[in-house]
């Protein structure tokens, strides 16, 4: 790889601490870089034209009062109001917030509970990435496993209110909350009539907004799930007007006794997805309506199905592409895909 290629390249990796902000001022080419920490990862937006330091800074408004609304951590959040008050009455939320949930109850039903925002017990129990982090016994799983349903999440459109019918439950939009932020980032971006640009919520989700300054397509270093080497990827993946979503069991995760727990769980056994896979990434065509949340969503849903049960999912839908990575070293790839993929790591090999 020449180093031209190198510099363009924009890394996954949740690990590596993006602090460029490109002195975070307007260039004479009226472009414009920001970076900061929201949503427990770090963003970085890059927007050029006329009205592109305006772009960015409405948003990373934007994201920050979407991160106070989903925080699980904040105890005047939206939604850790619902998960107060499950099992006893209905909560009023911002609509964007209902959103969310209504977008995850639909998609929860259509993976037949493979996808579920009602993993919270599960979530506080392993305590995957906090001090608290530890493989809990059967029996623990088992109670936490029985407050998660998404069937008893209550929707009451008329006031957007959210109840959780069983006490005890709660809700966790970690996995789709960056990809609604996607979306509403390039709303705001085309409101100001950005036509290139890169939106960047760390490695969870991002949209390429048109092309780069040169007028090429983004190259997205996907990253090496075993490796943590700076410039060392799985794969480069070049987009266009598309929303990219990754996830992978790197992470979040902690090793005892030879075992990797990571922090995307099975709905159905309260334990972290044992689906041969190491990492997914989805790709979804700008077209798509909530291209970034759907993005977010699906790499969860991927990663629980495995890899030709997640590839034969993402092969029935329309302007959706993706990339499985299993524990193998076999890469699923889905046709699409394939034909923006490129350099893939000798570590790994194609599946035909």
């Amino acid at each position: 790889m020449n180093r031209k290629r190198y510099i363009r390249l924009i890394c996954l990796a949740v690990s590596i601490v993006m602090i460029n902000c490109s002195g975070c001022s307007l260039r004479p080419e009226q472009s414009y870089d920001r970076s900061g920490i929201a949503m427990d990862t770090t963003i970085s937006l890059k927007a050029t034209g006329k009205e592109a330091k305006q772009a960015v800074d409405e948003g990373f408004a934007k994201i920050a009062e979407l991160d106070s609304l989903a925080s699980t951590t904040n105890p005047n959040s939206d939604v850790s109001r619902i998960n107060e008050a499950a099992g006893k009455e209905y909560v009023q939320v911002d609509p964007a917030i209902y959103e969310m949930i209504a977008y995850s109850q639909q998609y929860s039903a259509k993976s037949q509970g493979e996808w579920d925002i009602s993993i919270g017990p599960i979530t506080t129990l392993w305590g995957i990435g906090t001090d608290q982090q530890h493989v809990p016994s059967d029996s623990e799983i088992a109670a936490a496993l029985s407050k998660v349903n998404y069937k008893n999440i209550r929707l009451r459109s008329s006031d957007h209110s959210v109840m959780l019918a069983q006490p005890g439950m709660s809700i966790d939009l970690g996995g789709i909350a960056k990809g609604y932020a996607v979306d509403e980032v390039r709303k705001i971006y085309e409101a100001h009539h950005i036509e290139k640009g890169l939106i960047n919520m760390g490695a969870s989700s991002m949209y390429a907004v048109g092309t780069n300054k040169k007028g090429k397509p983004w190259n997205i270093g996907i990253k090496h799930p075993r490796s943590e080497k700076e410039g060392e990827y799985l794969g480069i993946v070049s987009i266009k007007n598309q929303a990219l979503s990754t996830s992978g069991d790197y992470e979040r995760f902690f090793i005892e006794n030879g075992n990797r727990y990571f922090h995307i769980f099975d709905p159905r056994t309260g334990r972290p997805a044992d689906s041969g896979i190491m990492s997914d990434t989805i790709i979804i065509d700008g077209s798509v309506e909530h291209a970034g949340m759907l993005s977010d969503l699906l790499t969860t849903a991927v990663f629980v199905l495995g890899p030709e049960k997640g590839r034969d999912l993402i092969n029935d839908m329309d302007g959706v592409e993706c990339e499985v990575t299993g524990t193998n070293g076999t890469v699923y790839v889905t046709d699409g895909f394939k034909k923006q993929f490129s350099d893939l790591n000798p570590d790994f090999h194609i599946s035909n």
